[in-house]
Parts: structure tokens; sequence; C-alpha cells
């Protein structure tokens, strides 16, 4: 396969990360394709190179670890038809769940900062906490701002204690995106109240099935969806190969 179609340069990433950042688009590679990912990458002077291996594909994962690319994460999919939708206890939380206000924006960006500790940019080793923190502060202000089609938000005695973000990939089909608590609402419940608000407010919107992506060493994560009816879907592999590391602060 070319290198042209196996590579792609990913503007966003670069951009926040200021790096060169790629990612390879397929879920298989052969010897003779990480040959030319690496030429395409030496060519275009990429720092850091994702991928999103197959995790049943043996050839694959050995192809991967036999030219550095560093492991940092397991992808987790899990899928719900929505035919049933749990029901949940009102006095788990005596809150309400409403959809998100711009006002909502600077302690959603708290809740984010800390919330999403168990992903692959965290446990890479070459991204600093700062910028990592950073990300999903970013990326709940933009799915609040519209790259999300909907933005729940748990409210409690006036502050927003939590969020669940909702998109519609197409007219049947719904995706979980980022779901956050605050720290003294982990473990409370919360979480599961908001994925099933999710649930209803995709079934009103059309959707017949929803899927949400978690790590594979978040078991809490797993848990709480398995309790709200979902089954996994696919486990995928998830490394990143540097070329040229990040110097990251002590």
């Amino acid at each position: 396969m070319e290198a042209h179609s196996l590579c792609q340069y990913l503007d966003w990433d670069s951009d926040f990360f200021g790096r060169r950042i790629a990612r390879i688009t397929v879920n298989q590679l052969s010897r003779e394709d990480v040959e030319c990912v690496i030429l395409w990458c030496n060519s275009h002077a990429i720092d850091c190179l994702y991928f999103l291996a197959n995790s049943d594909h043996a050839d694959t994962v050995r192809v991967a670890e036999d030219n550095k690319f560093h492991f940092v994460d397991i992808r987790v999919t899990l899928e719900k038809q929505l035919g049933d939708i749990p029901v949940v206890n009102d006095r788990v939380f005596s809150g309400s769940i409403r959809l998100c206000k711009p006002s909502d924006v600077p302690a959603l960006r708290a809740i984010a900062r800390v919330s999403h500790r168990d992903s692959r940019f965290y446990y890479d080793g070459n991204f600093p906490e700062s910028l990592c923190n950073a990300l999903y502060e970013t990326w709940i202000e933009k799915s609040c701002g519209g790259y999300a089609d909907a933005v729940l938000v748990a409210e409690l005695r006036g502050q927003p204690v939590g969020y669940v973000s909702c998109h519609l990939t197409d007219l049947a089909k719904g995706r979980i995106g980022l779901v956050g608590a605050g720290k003294d609402f982990r473990g409370e419940g919360l979480g599961r109240v908001l994925v099933t608000k999710s649930l209803r407010w995709f079934a009103e919107h059309g959707a017949r099935q929803v899927t949400v992506v978690t790590q594979g060493r978040n078991w809490r994560a797993q848990r709480l969806y398995q309790r709200c009816g979902f089954v996994t879907q696919s486990v995928q592999l998830w490394y990143h190969r540097w070329f040229a590391p990040m110097r990251v602060p002590e």
C-alpha cells in the first residue's frame, strides 16, 4: 500500500501539542507497510505517530513492537441497542440534569482537567501533564460550543457537578463522548444517572444504537457502562511511535 494512503497528518493535534503529529489510517500493518510508514514520517518530519491496531491480528502487534511503537492504551468500544433504557433511582442524585449553558463552561473545564487521567496521553510519558489537562478542558469546552450535538450537565445547588457529551453519528446511531463527575461525586452513582439520561436523549432524537469508548485500564467506566446495558463491541490497541520525543519537565 502507498505511504500517502497509510498516513495522515493531524493538524489539530500538531497545533495543540506543538509537535508534528500524524496517524496511521489502517488497523493492520505488514512489515512492508511499516517500512513505507517510517519513510513517510521521516520525509514529513513527524515527531509522533499514532497507531490503533486490531488486537486480534498477531502479525500487526509483532510488527508494531518490532519497530519501536510504544503501547499506551487498550481501546474498548461498547455498544447498546436502545430497545430498553435502565431506570435509575431518583434518590441517587438530588440535583437536576439539563442541557449545558455558556456559563457552565468554567466549571466543566475544571472537572475535565482532573477527570480523564486514564487516557493514552497521560500514559504516553512524552506529553506534559499540563497539556494533557488542557486537552480535556478544551475538549469539553468545544463540545459545549457545538462539537457535540448535546452536553447534558448535572447541576446541584446551582453548580455544575458533572457532564456527558452526546454525538449523533447518523440518523440511527449515537455516540457518548466525554463523561465526567466532580471529585465529590465519583463512585456515588452520578455517572450512571448521566449515562442513563444521555440514552434517553439519544432515543428522543431517533438513535437506535449508542456506542461509547473507554480505556482497558478504566474498569470503573467499563462496569458503569455494563450496568447500563452496554456490551463489548471491539478491543483495539493504541501505540505511539516517537521520532523526536518531547522534553517533559521533571
